[in-house]
């Protein structure tokens, strides 16, 4: 009996056929709920390979985390300075909830508060480094599952992997250093407005780059899988894309950082453990692998509307059993716009 049960779970029940062309989804939501529900399962089993690099990572994190907790929550720390300002002595006690502070506690925590940070950012660029070359296999994974193409998930995962490890490591390590460049300028250009108001510039600038750079890599991990192009041509087309399709790249890169930045909210509020236990175990069993599988359903259809359909003899739609209802573009406007990435070093659609 357990043996017919695996058969299943593996092949499928005997006599059941497989899709006609009438039964094929007709549009993108159909298409990636079709195949979030067959795939959910092999996507946990991917997600076992893929979250094994991420987990230094996730532990550096989580340390960083509780020791921000042992200094005071952010809202008692931000109140007893607010407090603390208004003191007329040097004697002054702040006192916030049950907890008090001094001028001198205040800066204390906050130079407390910065270490952490410096430390955290500082060790995570290794932990961001290592990841690329696994993110190419996954991405390879899951760009063939969510147009309805077979994947195995560990051989096909290796041999992606070992053709752009190059690419995607380069990829991850400017990842790694975004946020400590990001916050070194912030830092140095904040205290340089004392001197001049318009030292405010230059501060959101850097902080425009770094986020424009989280929304390219995006379309990195899968321009990279999908298409013979130089390194530089990849994040070229991929900054285009970022710039192009803003609303729907902000949308998709919130929606990854949905569960984690709820259940920091949560640990605050609530003040248990649980939480921070329950996330961990969210991207343990599947976090990860769901995160790339609904970047791959959105970066398949931005590919075919704005390369694949443009480039003679490109497949497009794979998947849909005709002519998309794109429910993923947003109106008329989006039709006109001349967004054109793929001119320069594309030499063939799939690796």
């Amino acid at each position: 009996m357990f043996g017919k049960f695996m058969n299943n779970y593996y092949y499928g029940k005997s006599g059941k056929g497989d899709y006609t062309p009438e039964d094929l989804p007709k549009n993108r939501w159909q298409l990636f709920l079709e195949m979030l529900r067959t795939r959910l399962s092999a996507l946990c089993r991917l997600n076992l390979i893929y979250v094994l690099p991420w987990l230094p990572l996730m532990i550096v994190l989580f340390m960083s985390f509780m020791s921000m907790l042992t200094i005071g929550t952010p809202a008692e720390v931000l109140e007893a300075a607010t407090e603390g300002a208004a003191a007329t002595t040097e004697a002054a006690v702040v006192v916030t909830g049950e907890v008090a502070f001094t001028e001198e506690q205040l800066a204390q925590q906050a130079s407390q508060l910065e270490s952490i940070i410096w430390m955290t950012l500082i060790l995570m660029i290794p932990c961001i480094a290592i990841t690329g070359p696994w993110t190419t296999g996954i991405a390879y994974v899951t760009r063939n599952w969510a147009r309805d193409e077979h994947a195995f998930i560990w051989s096909d995962f290796k041999d992606a992997m070992k053709e752009n490890w190059k690419q995607g490591l380069i990829v991850s390590s400017i990842t790694s250093v975004v946020p400590l460049l990001a916050y070194m300028c912030w830092q140095f250009y904040g205290q340089m407005q004392a001197q001049s108001m318009l030292m405010v510039v230059p501060q959101m600038l850097t902080l425009m780059v770094a986020l424009m750079w989280s929304l390219a890599v995006t379309y990195a991990y899968p321009m990279i899988v999908t298409y013979k192009m130089n390194l530089r041509t990849v994040l070229r087309n991929s900054l285009l894309l970022a710039v192009g399709r803003l609303p729907m790249s902000v949308g998709i890169r919130l929606l990854h950082c949905v569960p984690l930045a709820l259940g920091v909210v949560l640990t605050f509020l609530i003040g248990s453990l649980i939480v921070p236990l329950v996330v961990f175990a969210y991207y343990l069993l599947i976090g990860f692998g769901l995160s790339r599988f609904i970047t791959a359903s959105y970066t398949n259809a931005q590919f075919d509307k704005f390369i694949n359909s443009r480039i003679e003899g490109a497949k497009v739609n794979q998947g849909l059993s005709e002519e998309e209802e794109d429910d993923w573009e947003d109106d008329e406007e989006e039709e006109e716009r001349e967004l054109k990435p793929w001119e320069n070093g594309y030499t063939s659609q799939d690796k």
